[in-house]
């Protein structure tokens, strides 16, 4: 992926223009990676890091290095960050030292010691209950192990934690690479893409899209809905759905959405057919459908080929398209179709292409397709909340430009 510019709209204080060399900095990474029987799984939000990593480094600063692992309720040594730490000093040919705690007098001793270059890598931040109700007293702690601040963890920065929020008041803040890019990329969406605009969004609810959808209603030329939040459209309008996922909430999300769309300059494109089974399993019994109104025992599980192909149409002359969710459940063949037809017309693009949510993204690495999209977002929550126009805490914390 090609990097990207700072927006005009993101006026935060930026690592490139830091002052480290003979400082420490604490930099909150999102090292949030699968294990797999005390193993790194996927490495690709370690090597997202990197770049700032290495400029760091480059500039003669040392380097306390923080992230969280999964979601432990206190610590577990099944989430420790040691596989992390030994993976990350692989990929930059260097050690990478790892603290036994989040903080503590043998931890402010092992970050004293640091040499410039050097990278010391904390043990899993949400050890700490302190993390995520932001306890001020942690954050305090974390200050002292630095003389700066670098967020480079944007997956994160929607939350208001302790090592994201709290302790970006306390030292000098700077936005990593990473996340100065992702800023980059997604406002460039929200407020000036290349036209026209296609936003296409799936996965199971109405109501997690909802802010991206008022947020594009009027403002782009097509908004393409798949997944199964389409089945919460299809009760809006009074079809059948059979034994479809529908989110109750979403129904009346839906109607609302319709009649606004009706009114707007933007063309709001739900699926003509579908692909059906009697259950979510590979094994079961499947029909195409060409229409969209779900006979009772059957439950709707991708869009269908036509669909696909009008969807593929659509993309294919976008100046802008901006990916999230999937448009069925692509995990069991043969409900990855269109999935898959949707990844490839993105891919194939010739206009900028910005993908985000998790489903999405392993979609395109399932297909073998990540190489071939301009922006892939590592954040999920934050790429929503962003591109709806909401402040992310992480971000804001940090100093002005």
């Amino acid at each position: 992926m090609p990097e990207a510019k700072a927006s005009r709209s993101f006026a935060k204080a930026s690592v490139r223009d830091s002052e480290v060399e003979g400082h420490r900095v604490l930099l909150r990474a999102d090292l949030n990676v699968p294990l797999d029987d005390g193993e790194v799984a996927d490495d690709t939000r370690i090597r997202a890091s990197l770049p700032t990593i290495e400029l760091l480094r480059d500039r003669g600063a040392s380097i306390v290095l923080v992230s969280h692992l999964d979601r432990p309720k206190g610590p577990d040594p099944s989430l420790s960050m040691t596989p992390v730490a030994k993976r990350l000093g692989e990929l930059l040919d260097a050690p990478v030292k790892q603290a036994p705690a989040v903080v503590g007098d043998e931890v402010t001793a092992m970050a004293s010691e640091l040499a410039p270059g050097e990278v010391l890598l904390l043990e899993n931040s949400r050890f700490e209950k302190g993390e995520t109700k932001n306890d001020p007293a942690l954050a305090e702690a974390l200050a002292k192990l630095a003389d700066v601040y670098v967020n480079d963890a944007f997956g994160t920065a929607h939350r208001a934690h302790a090592t994201t929020e709290g302790v970006a008041h306390r030292l000098p803040g700077y936005a990593g690479l990473l996340l100065e890019q992702e800023v980059g990329q997604l406002t460039a969406v929200r407020d000036d893409p290349k036209r026209p605009l296609i936003v296409v969004l799936g996965g199971a609810k109405v109501t997690d899209k909802l802010g991206v959808i008022d947020r594009f209603l009027g403002f782009a030329e097509e908004i393409l809905i798949g997944g199964a939040m389409c089945f919460s459209f299809f009760k809006a309008e009074g079809r059948d759905t059979g034994n479809s996922l529908v989110e109750d909430e979403g129904v009346e999300a839906a109607k609302r959405v319709l009649a606004e769309a009706e009114k707007s300059d933007t063309m709001l494109e739900l699926p003509e057919d579908l692909v059906l089974g009697k259950k979510l399993d590979p094994g079961t019994e499947t029909r195409e459908l060409n229409g969209v109104d779900v006979p009772e025992d059957w439950m709707g599980l991708d869009v269908g080929a036509n669909t696909s192909a009008n969807f593929g149409r659509r993309i294919a002359r976008a100046g802008t398209v901006f990916w999230n969710g999937p448009m069925g459940a692509f995990e069991i063949p043969p409900f990855d179709a269109a999935t898959r037809a949707v990844a490839e017309a993105v891919a194939a693009a010739p206009g900028h292409t910005v993908v985000g949510g998790g489903d999405s993204v392993a979609a395109l690495q399932r297909f073998g397709l990540a190489d071939s999209v301009d922006w892939i977002s590592t954040g999920g929550g934050a790429s929503l909340e962003l591109i709806e126009g909401r402040e992310l805490p992480g971000v804001e914390a940090l100093q002005d430009a």
